[in-house]
């Protein structure tokens, strides 16, 4: 059987569409998000026809990027309360459609999803990751790709070079580079992305960039030279765990079909 895993980043999913809801924070706004989000996950099989699938969220616990930065992710807004009491709604109708989930203490929904599509790509399967989190972007390869739901779009080689200037096996020091503001990671101040491309086109590696930032030019390599550690910190919190032993096995999120 040739596999096809679709790996749902579940809270990426929510909480874009609990945004897009009118109305205050509150019961009927939930309602509205559960039922939306279920049948934007109906939609998302359809579309994909995946063999496998599972929705992915976040341990509740703080993770070790909070240990080793304890900035990171600072300043995100928290989940509204009425919605953190309803994620269990969410996972029973997600899988009343036939998807389960999994959360795993103190692991990032990334992390988790990075080992699961890193598994089935290593078996000759193909993971579909459906996010807007442009950190995925560092997984993409032939067996694997980052689908944006909302615009219909598959984030792939092509696209990662047209929007970021980059290969996939690059993106990662591109944020590390450029920092990731979503998560409060930091990057070298004075370089954007575009830079961070350029540099990355000529020199390959943050390693590399790095190792010669004294010879380059102007604010760009002042800034790498003096904020290297920052860098190497940066790079060390965007970069994906994808070795992860999660105790599962993949016949459990074996999909065959919509129950409801």
């Amino acid at each position: 059987m040739n596999i096809r895993f679709l790996l749902i980043d579940a809270l990426n999913l929510i909480r874009r569409v609990y945004a897009a809801q009118p109305g205050d924070d509150g019961t009927a706004r939930v309602d509205d998000s559960l039922k939306t989000s279920t049948d934007s996950l109906r939609r998302a099989l359809r579309e994909c026809v995946p063999t496998h699938a599972v929705c992915v969220f976040d341990g509740h616990e703080r993770s070790w990027r909070h240990d080793r930065y304890p900035a990171y992710k600072e300043g995100r807004s928290p989940m509204p309360e009425a919605l953190h009491a309803g994620m269990d709604r969410f996972k029973e109708a997600f899988s009343r459609i036939g998807v389960s989930s999994i959360h795993l203490p103190a692991l990032e929904a990334d992390d988790i999803i990075a080992t699961l599509a890193r598994k089935v790509a290593q078996r000759g399967g193909s993971a579909v990751i459906l996010s807007t989190d442009r950190l995925l972007l560092q997984l993409v390869s032939d067996l694997i790709v980052v689908r944006d739901h909302y615009q219909r779009l598959n984030l792939d080689r092509v696209y990662i070079r047209e929007k970021l200037g980059v290969r996939p096996d690059q993106v990662a020091d591109l944020f590390a580079l450029a920092g990731y503001p979503t998560n409060n990671i930091p990057g070298v101040p004075h370089v954007g992305i575009k830079t961070a491309a350029s540099l990355l086109g000529e020199l390959e590696t943050l390693d590399t960039i790095l190792a010669v930032a004294h010879t380059i030019k102007g604010k760009p390599g002042e800034m790498l030279y003096r904020h290297a550690d920052q860098a190497r910190l940066s790079q060390a919190l965007v970069r994906l765990n994808d070795t992860l032993e999660l105790g599962s096995n993949l016949r459990s999120f074996r999909y065959t079909g919509q129950s409801e």
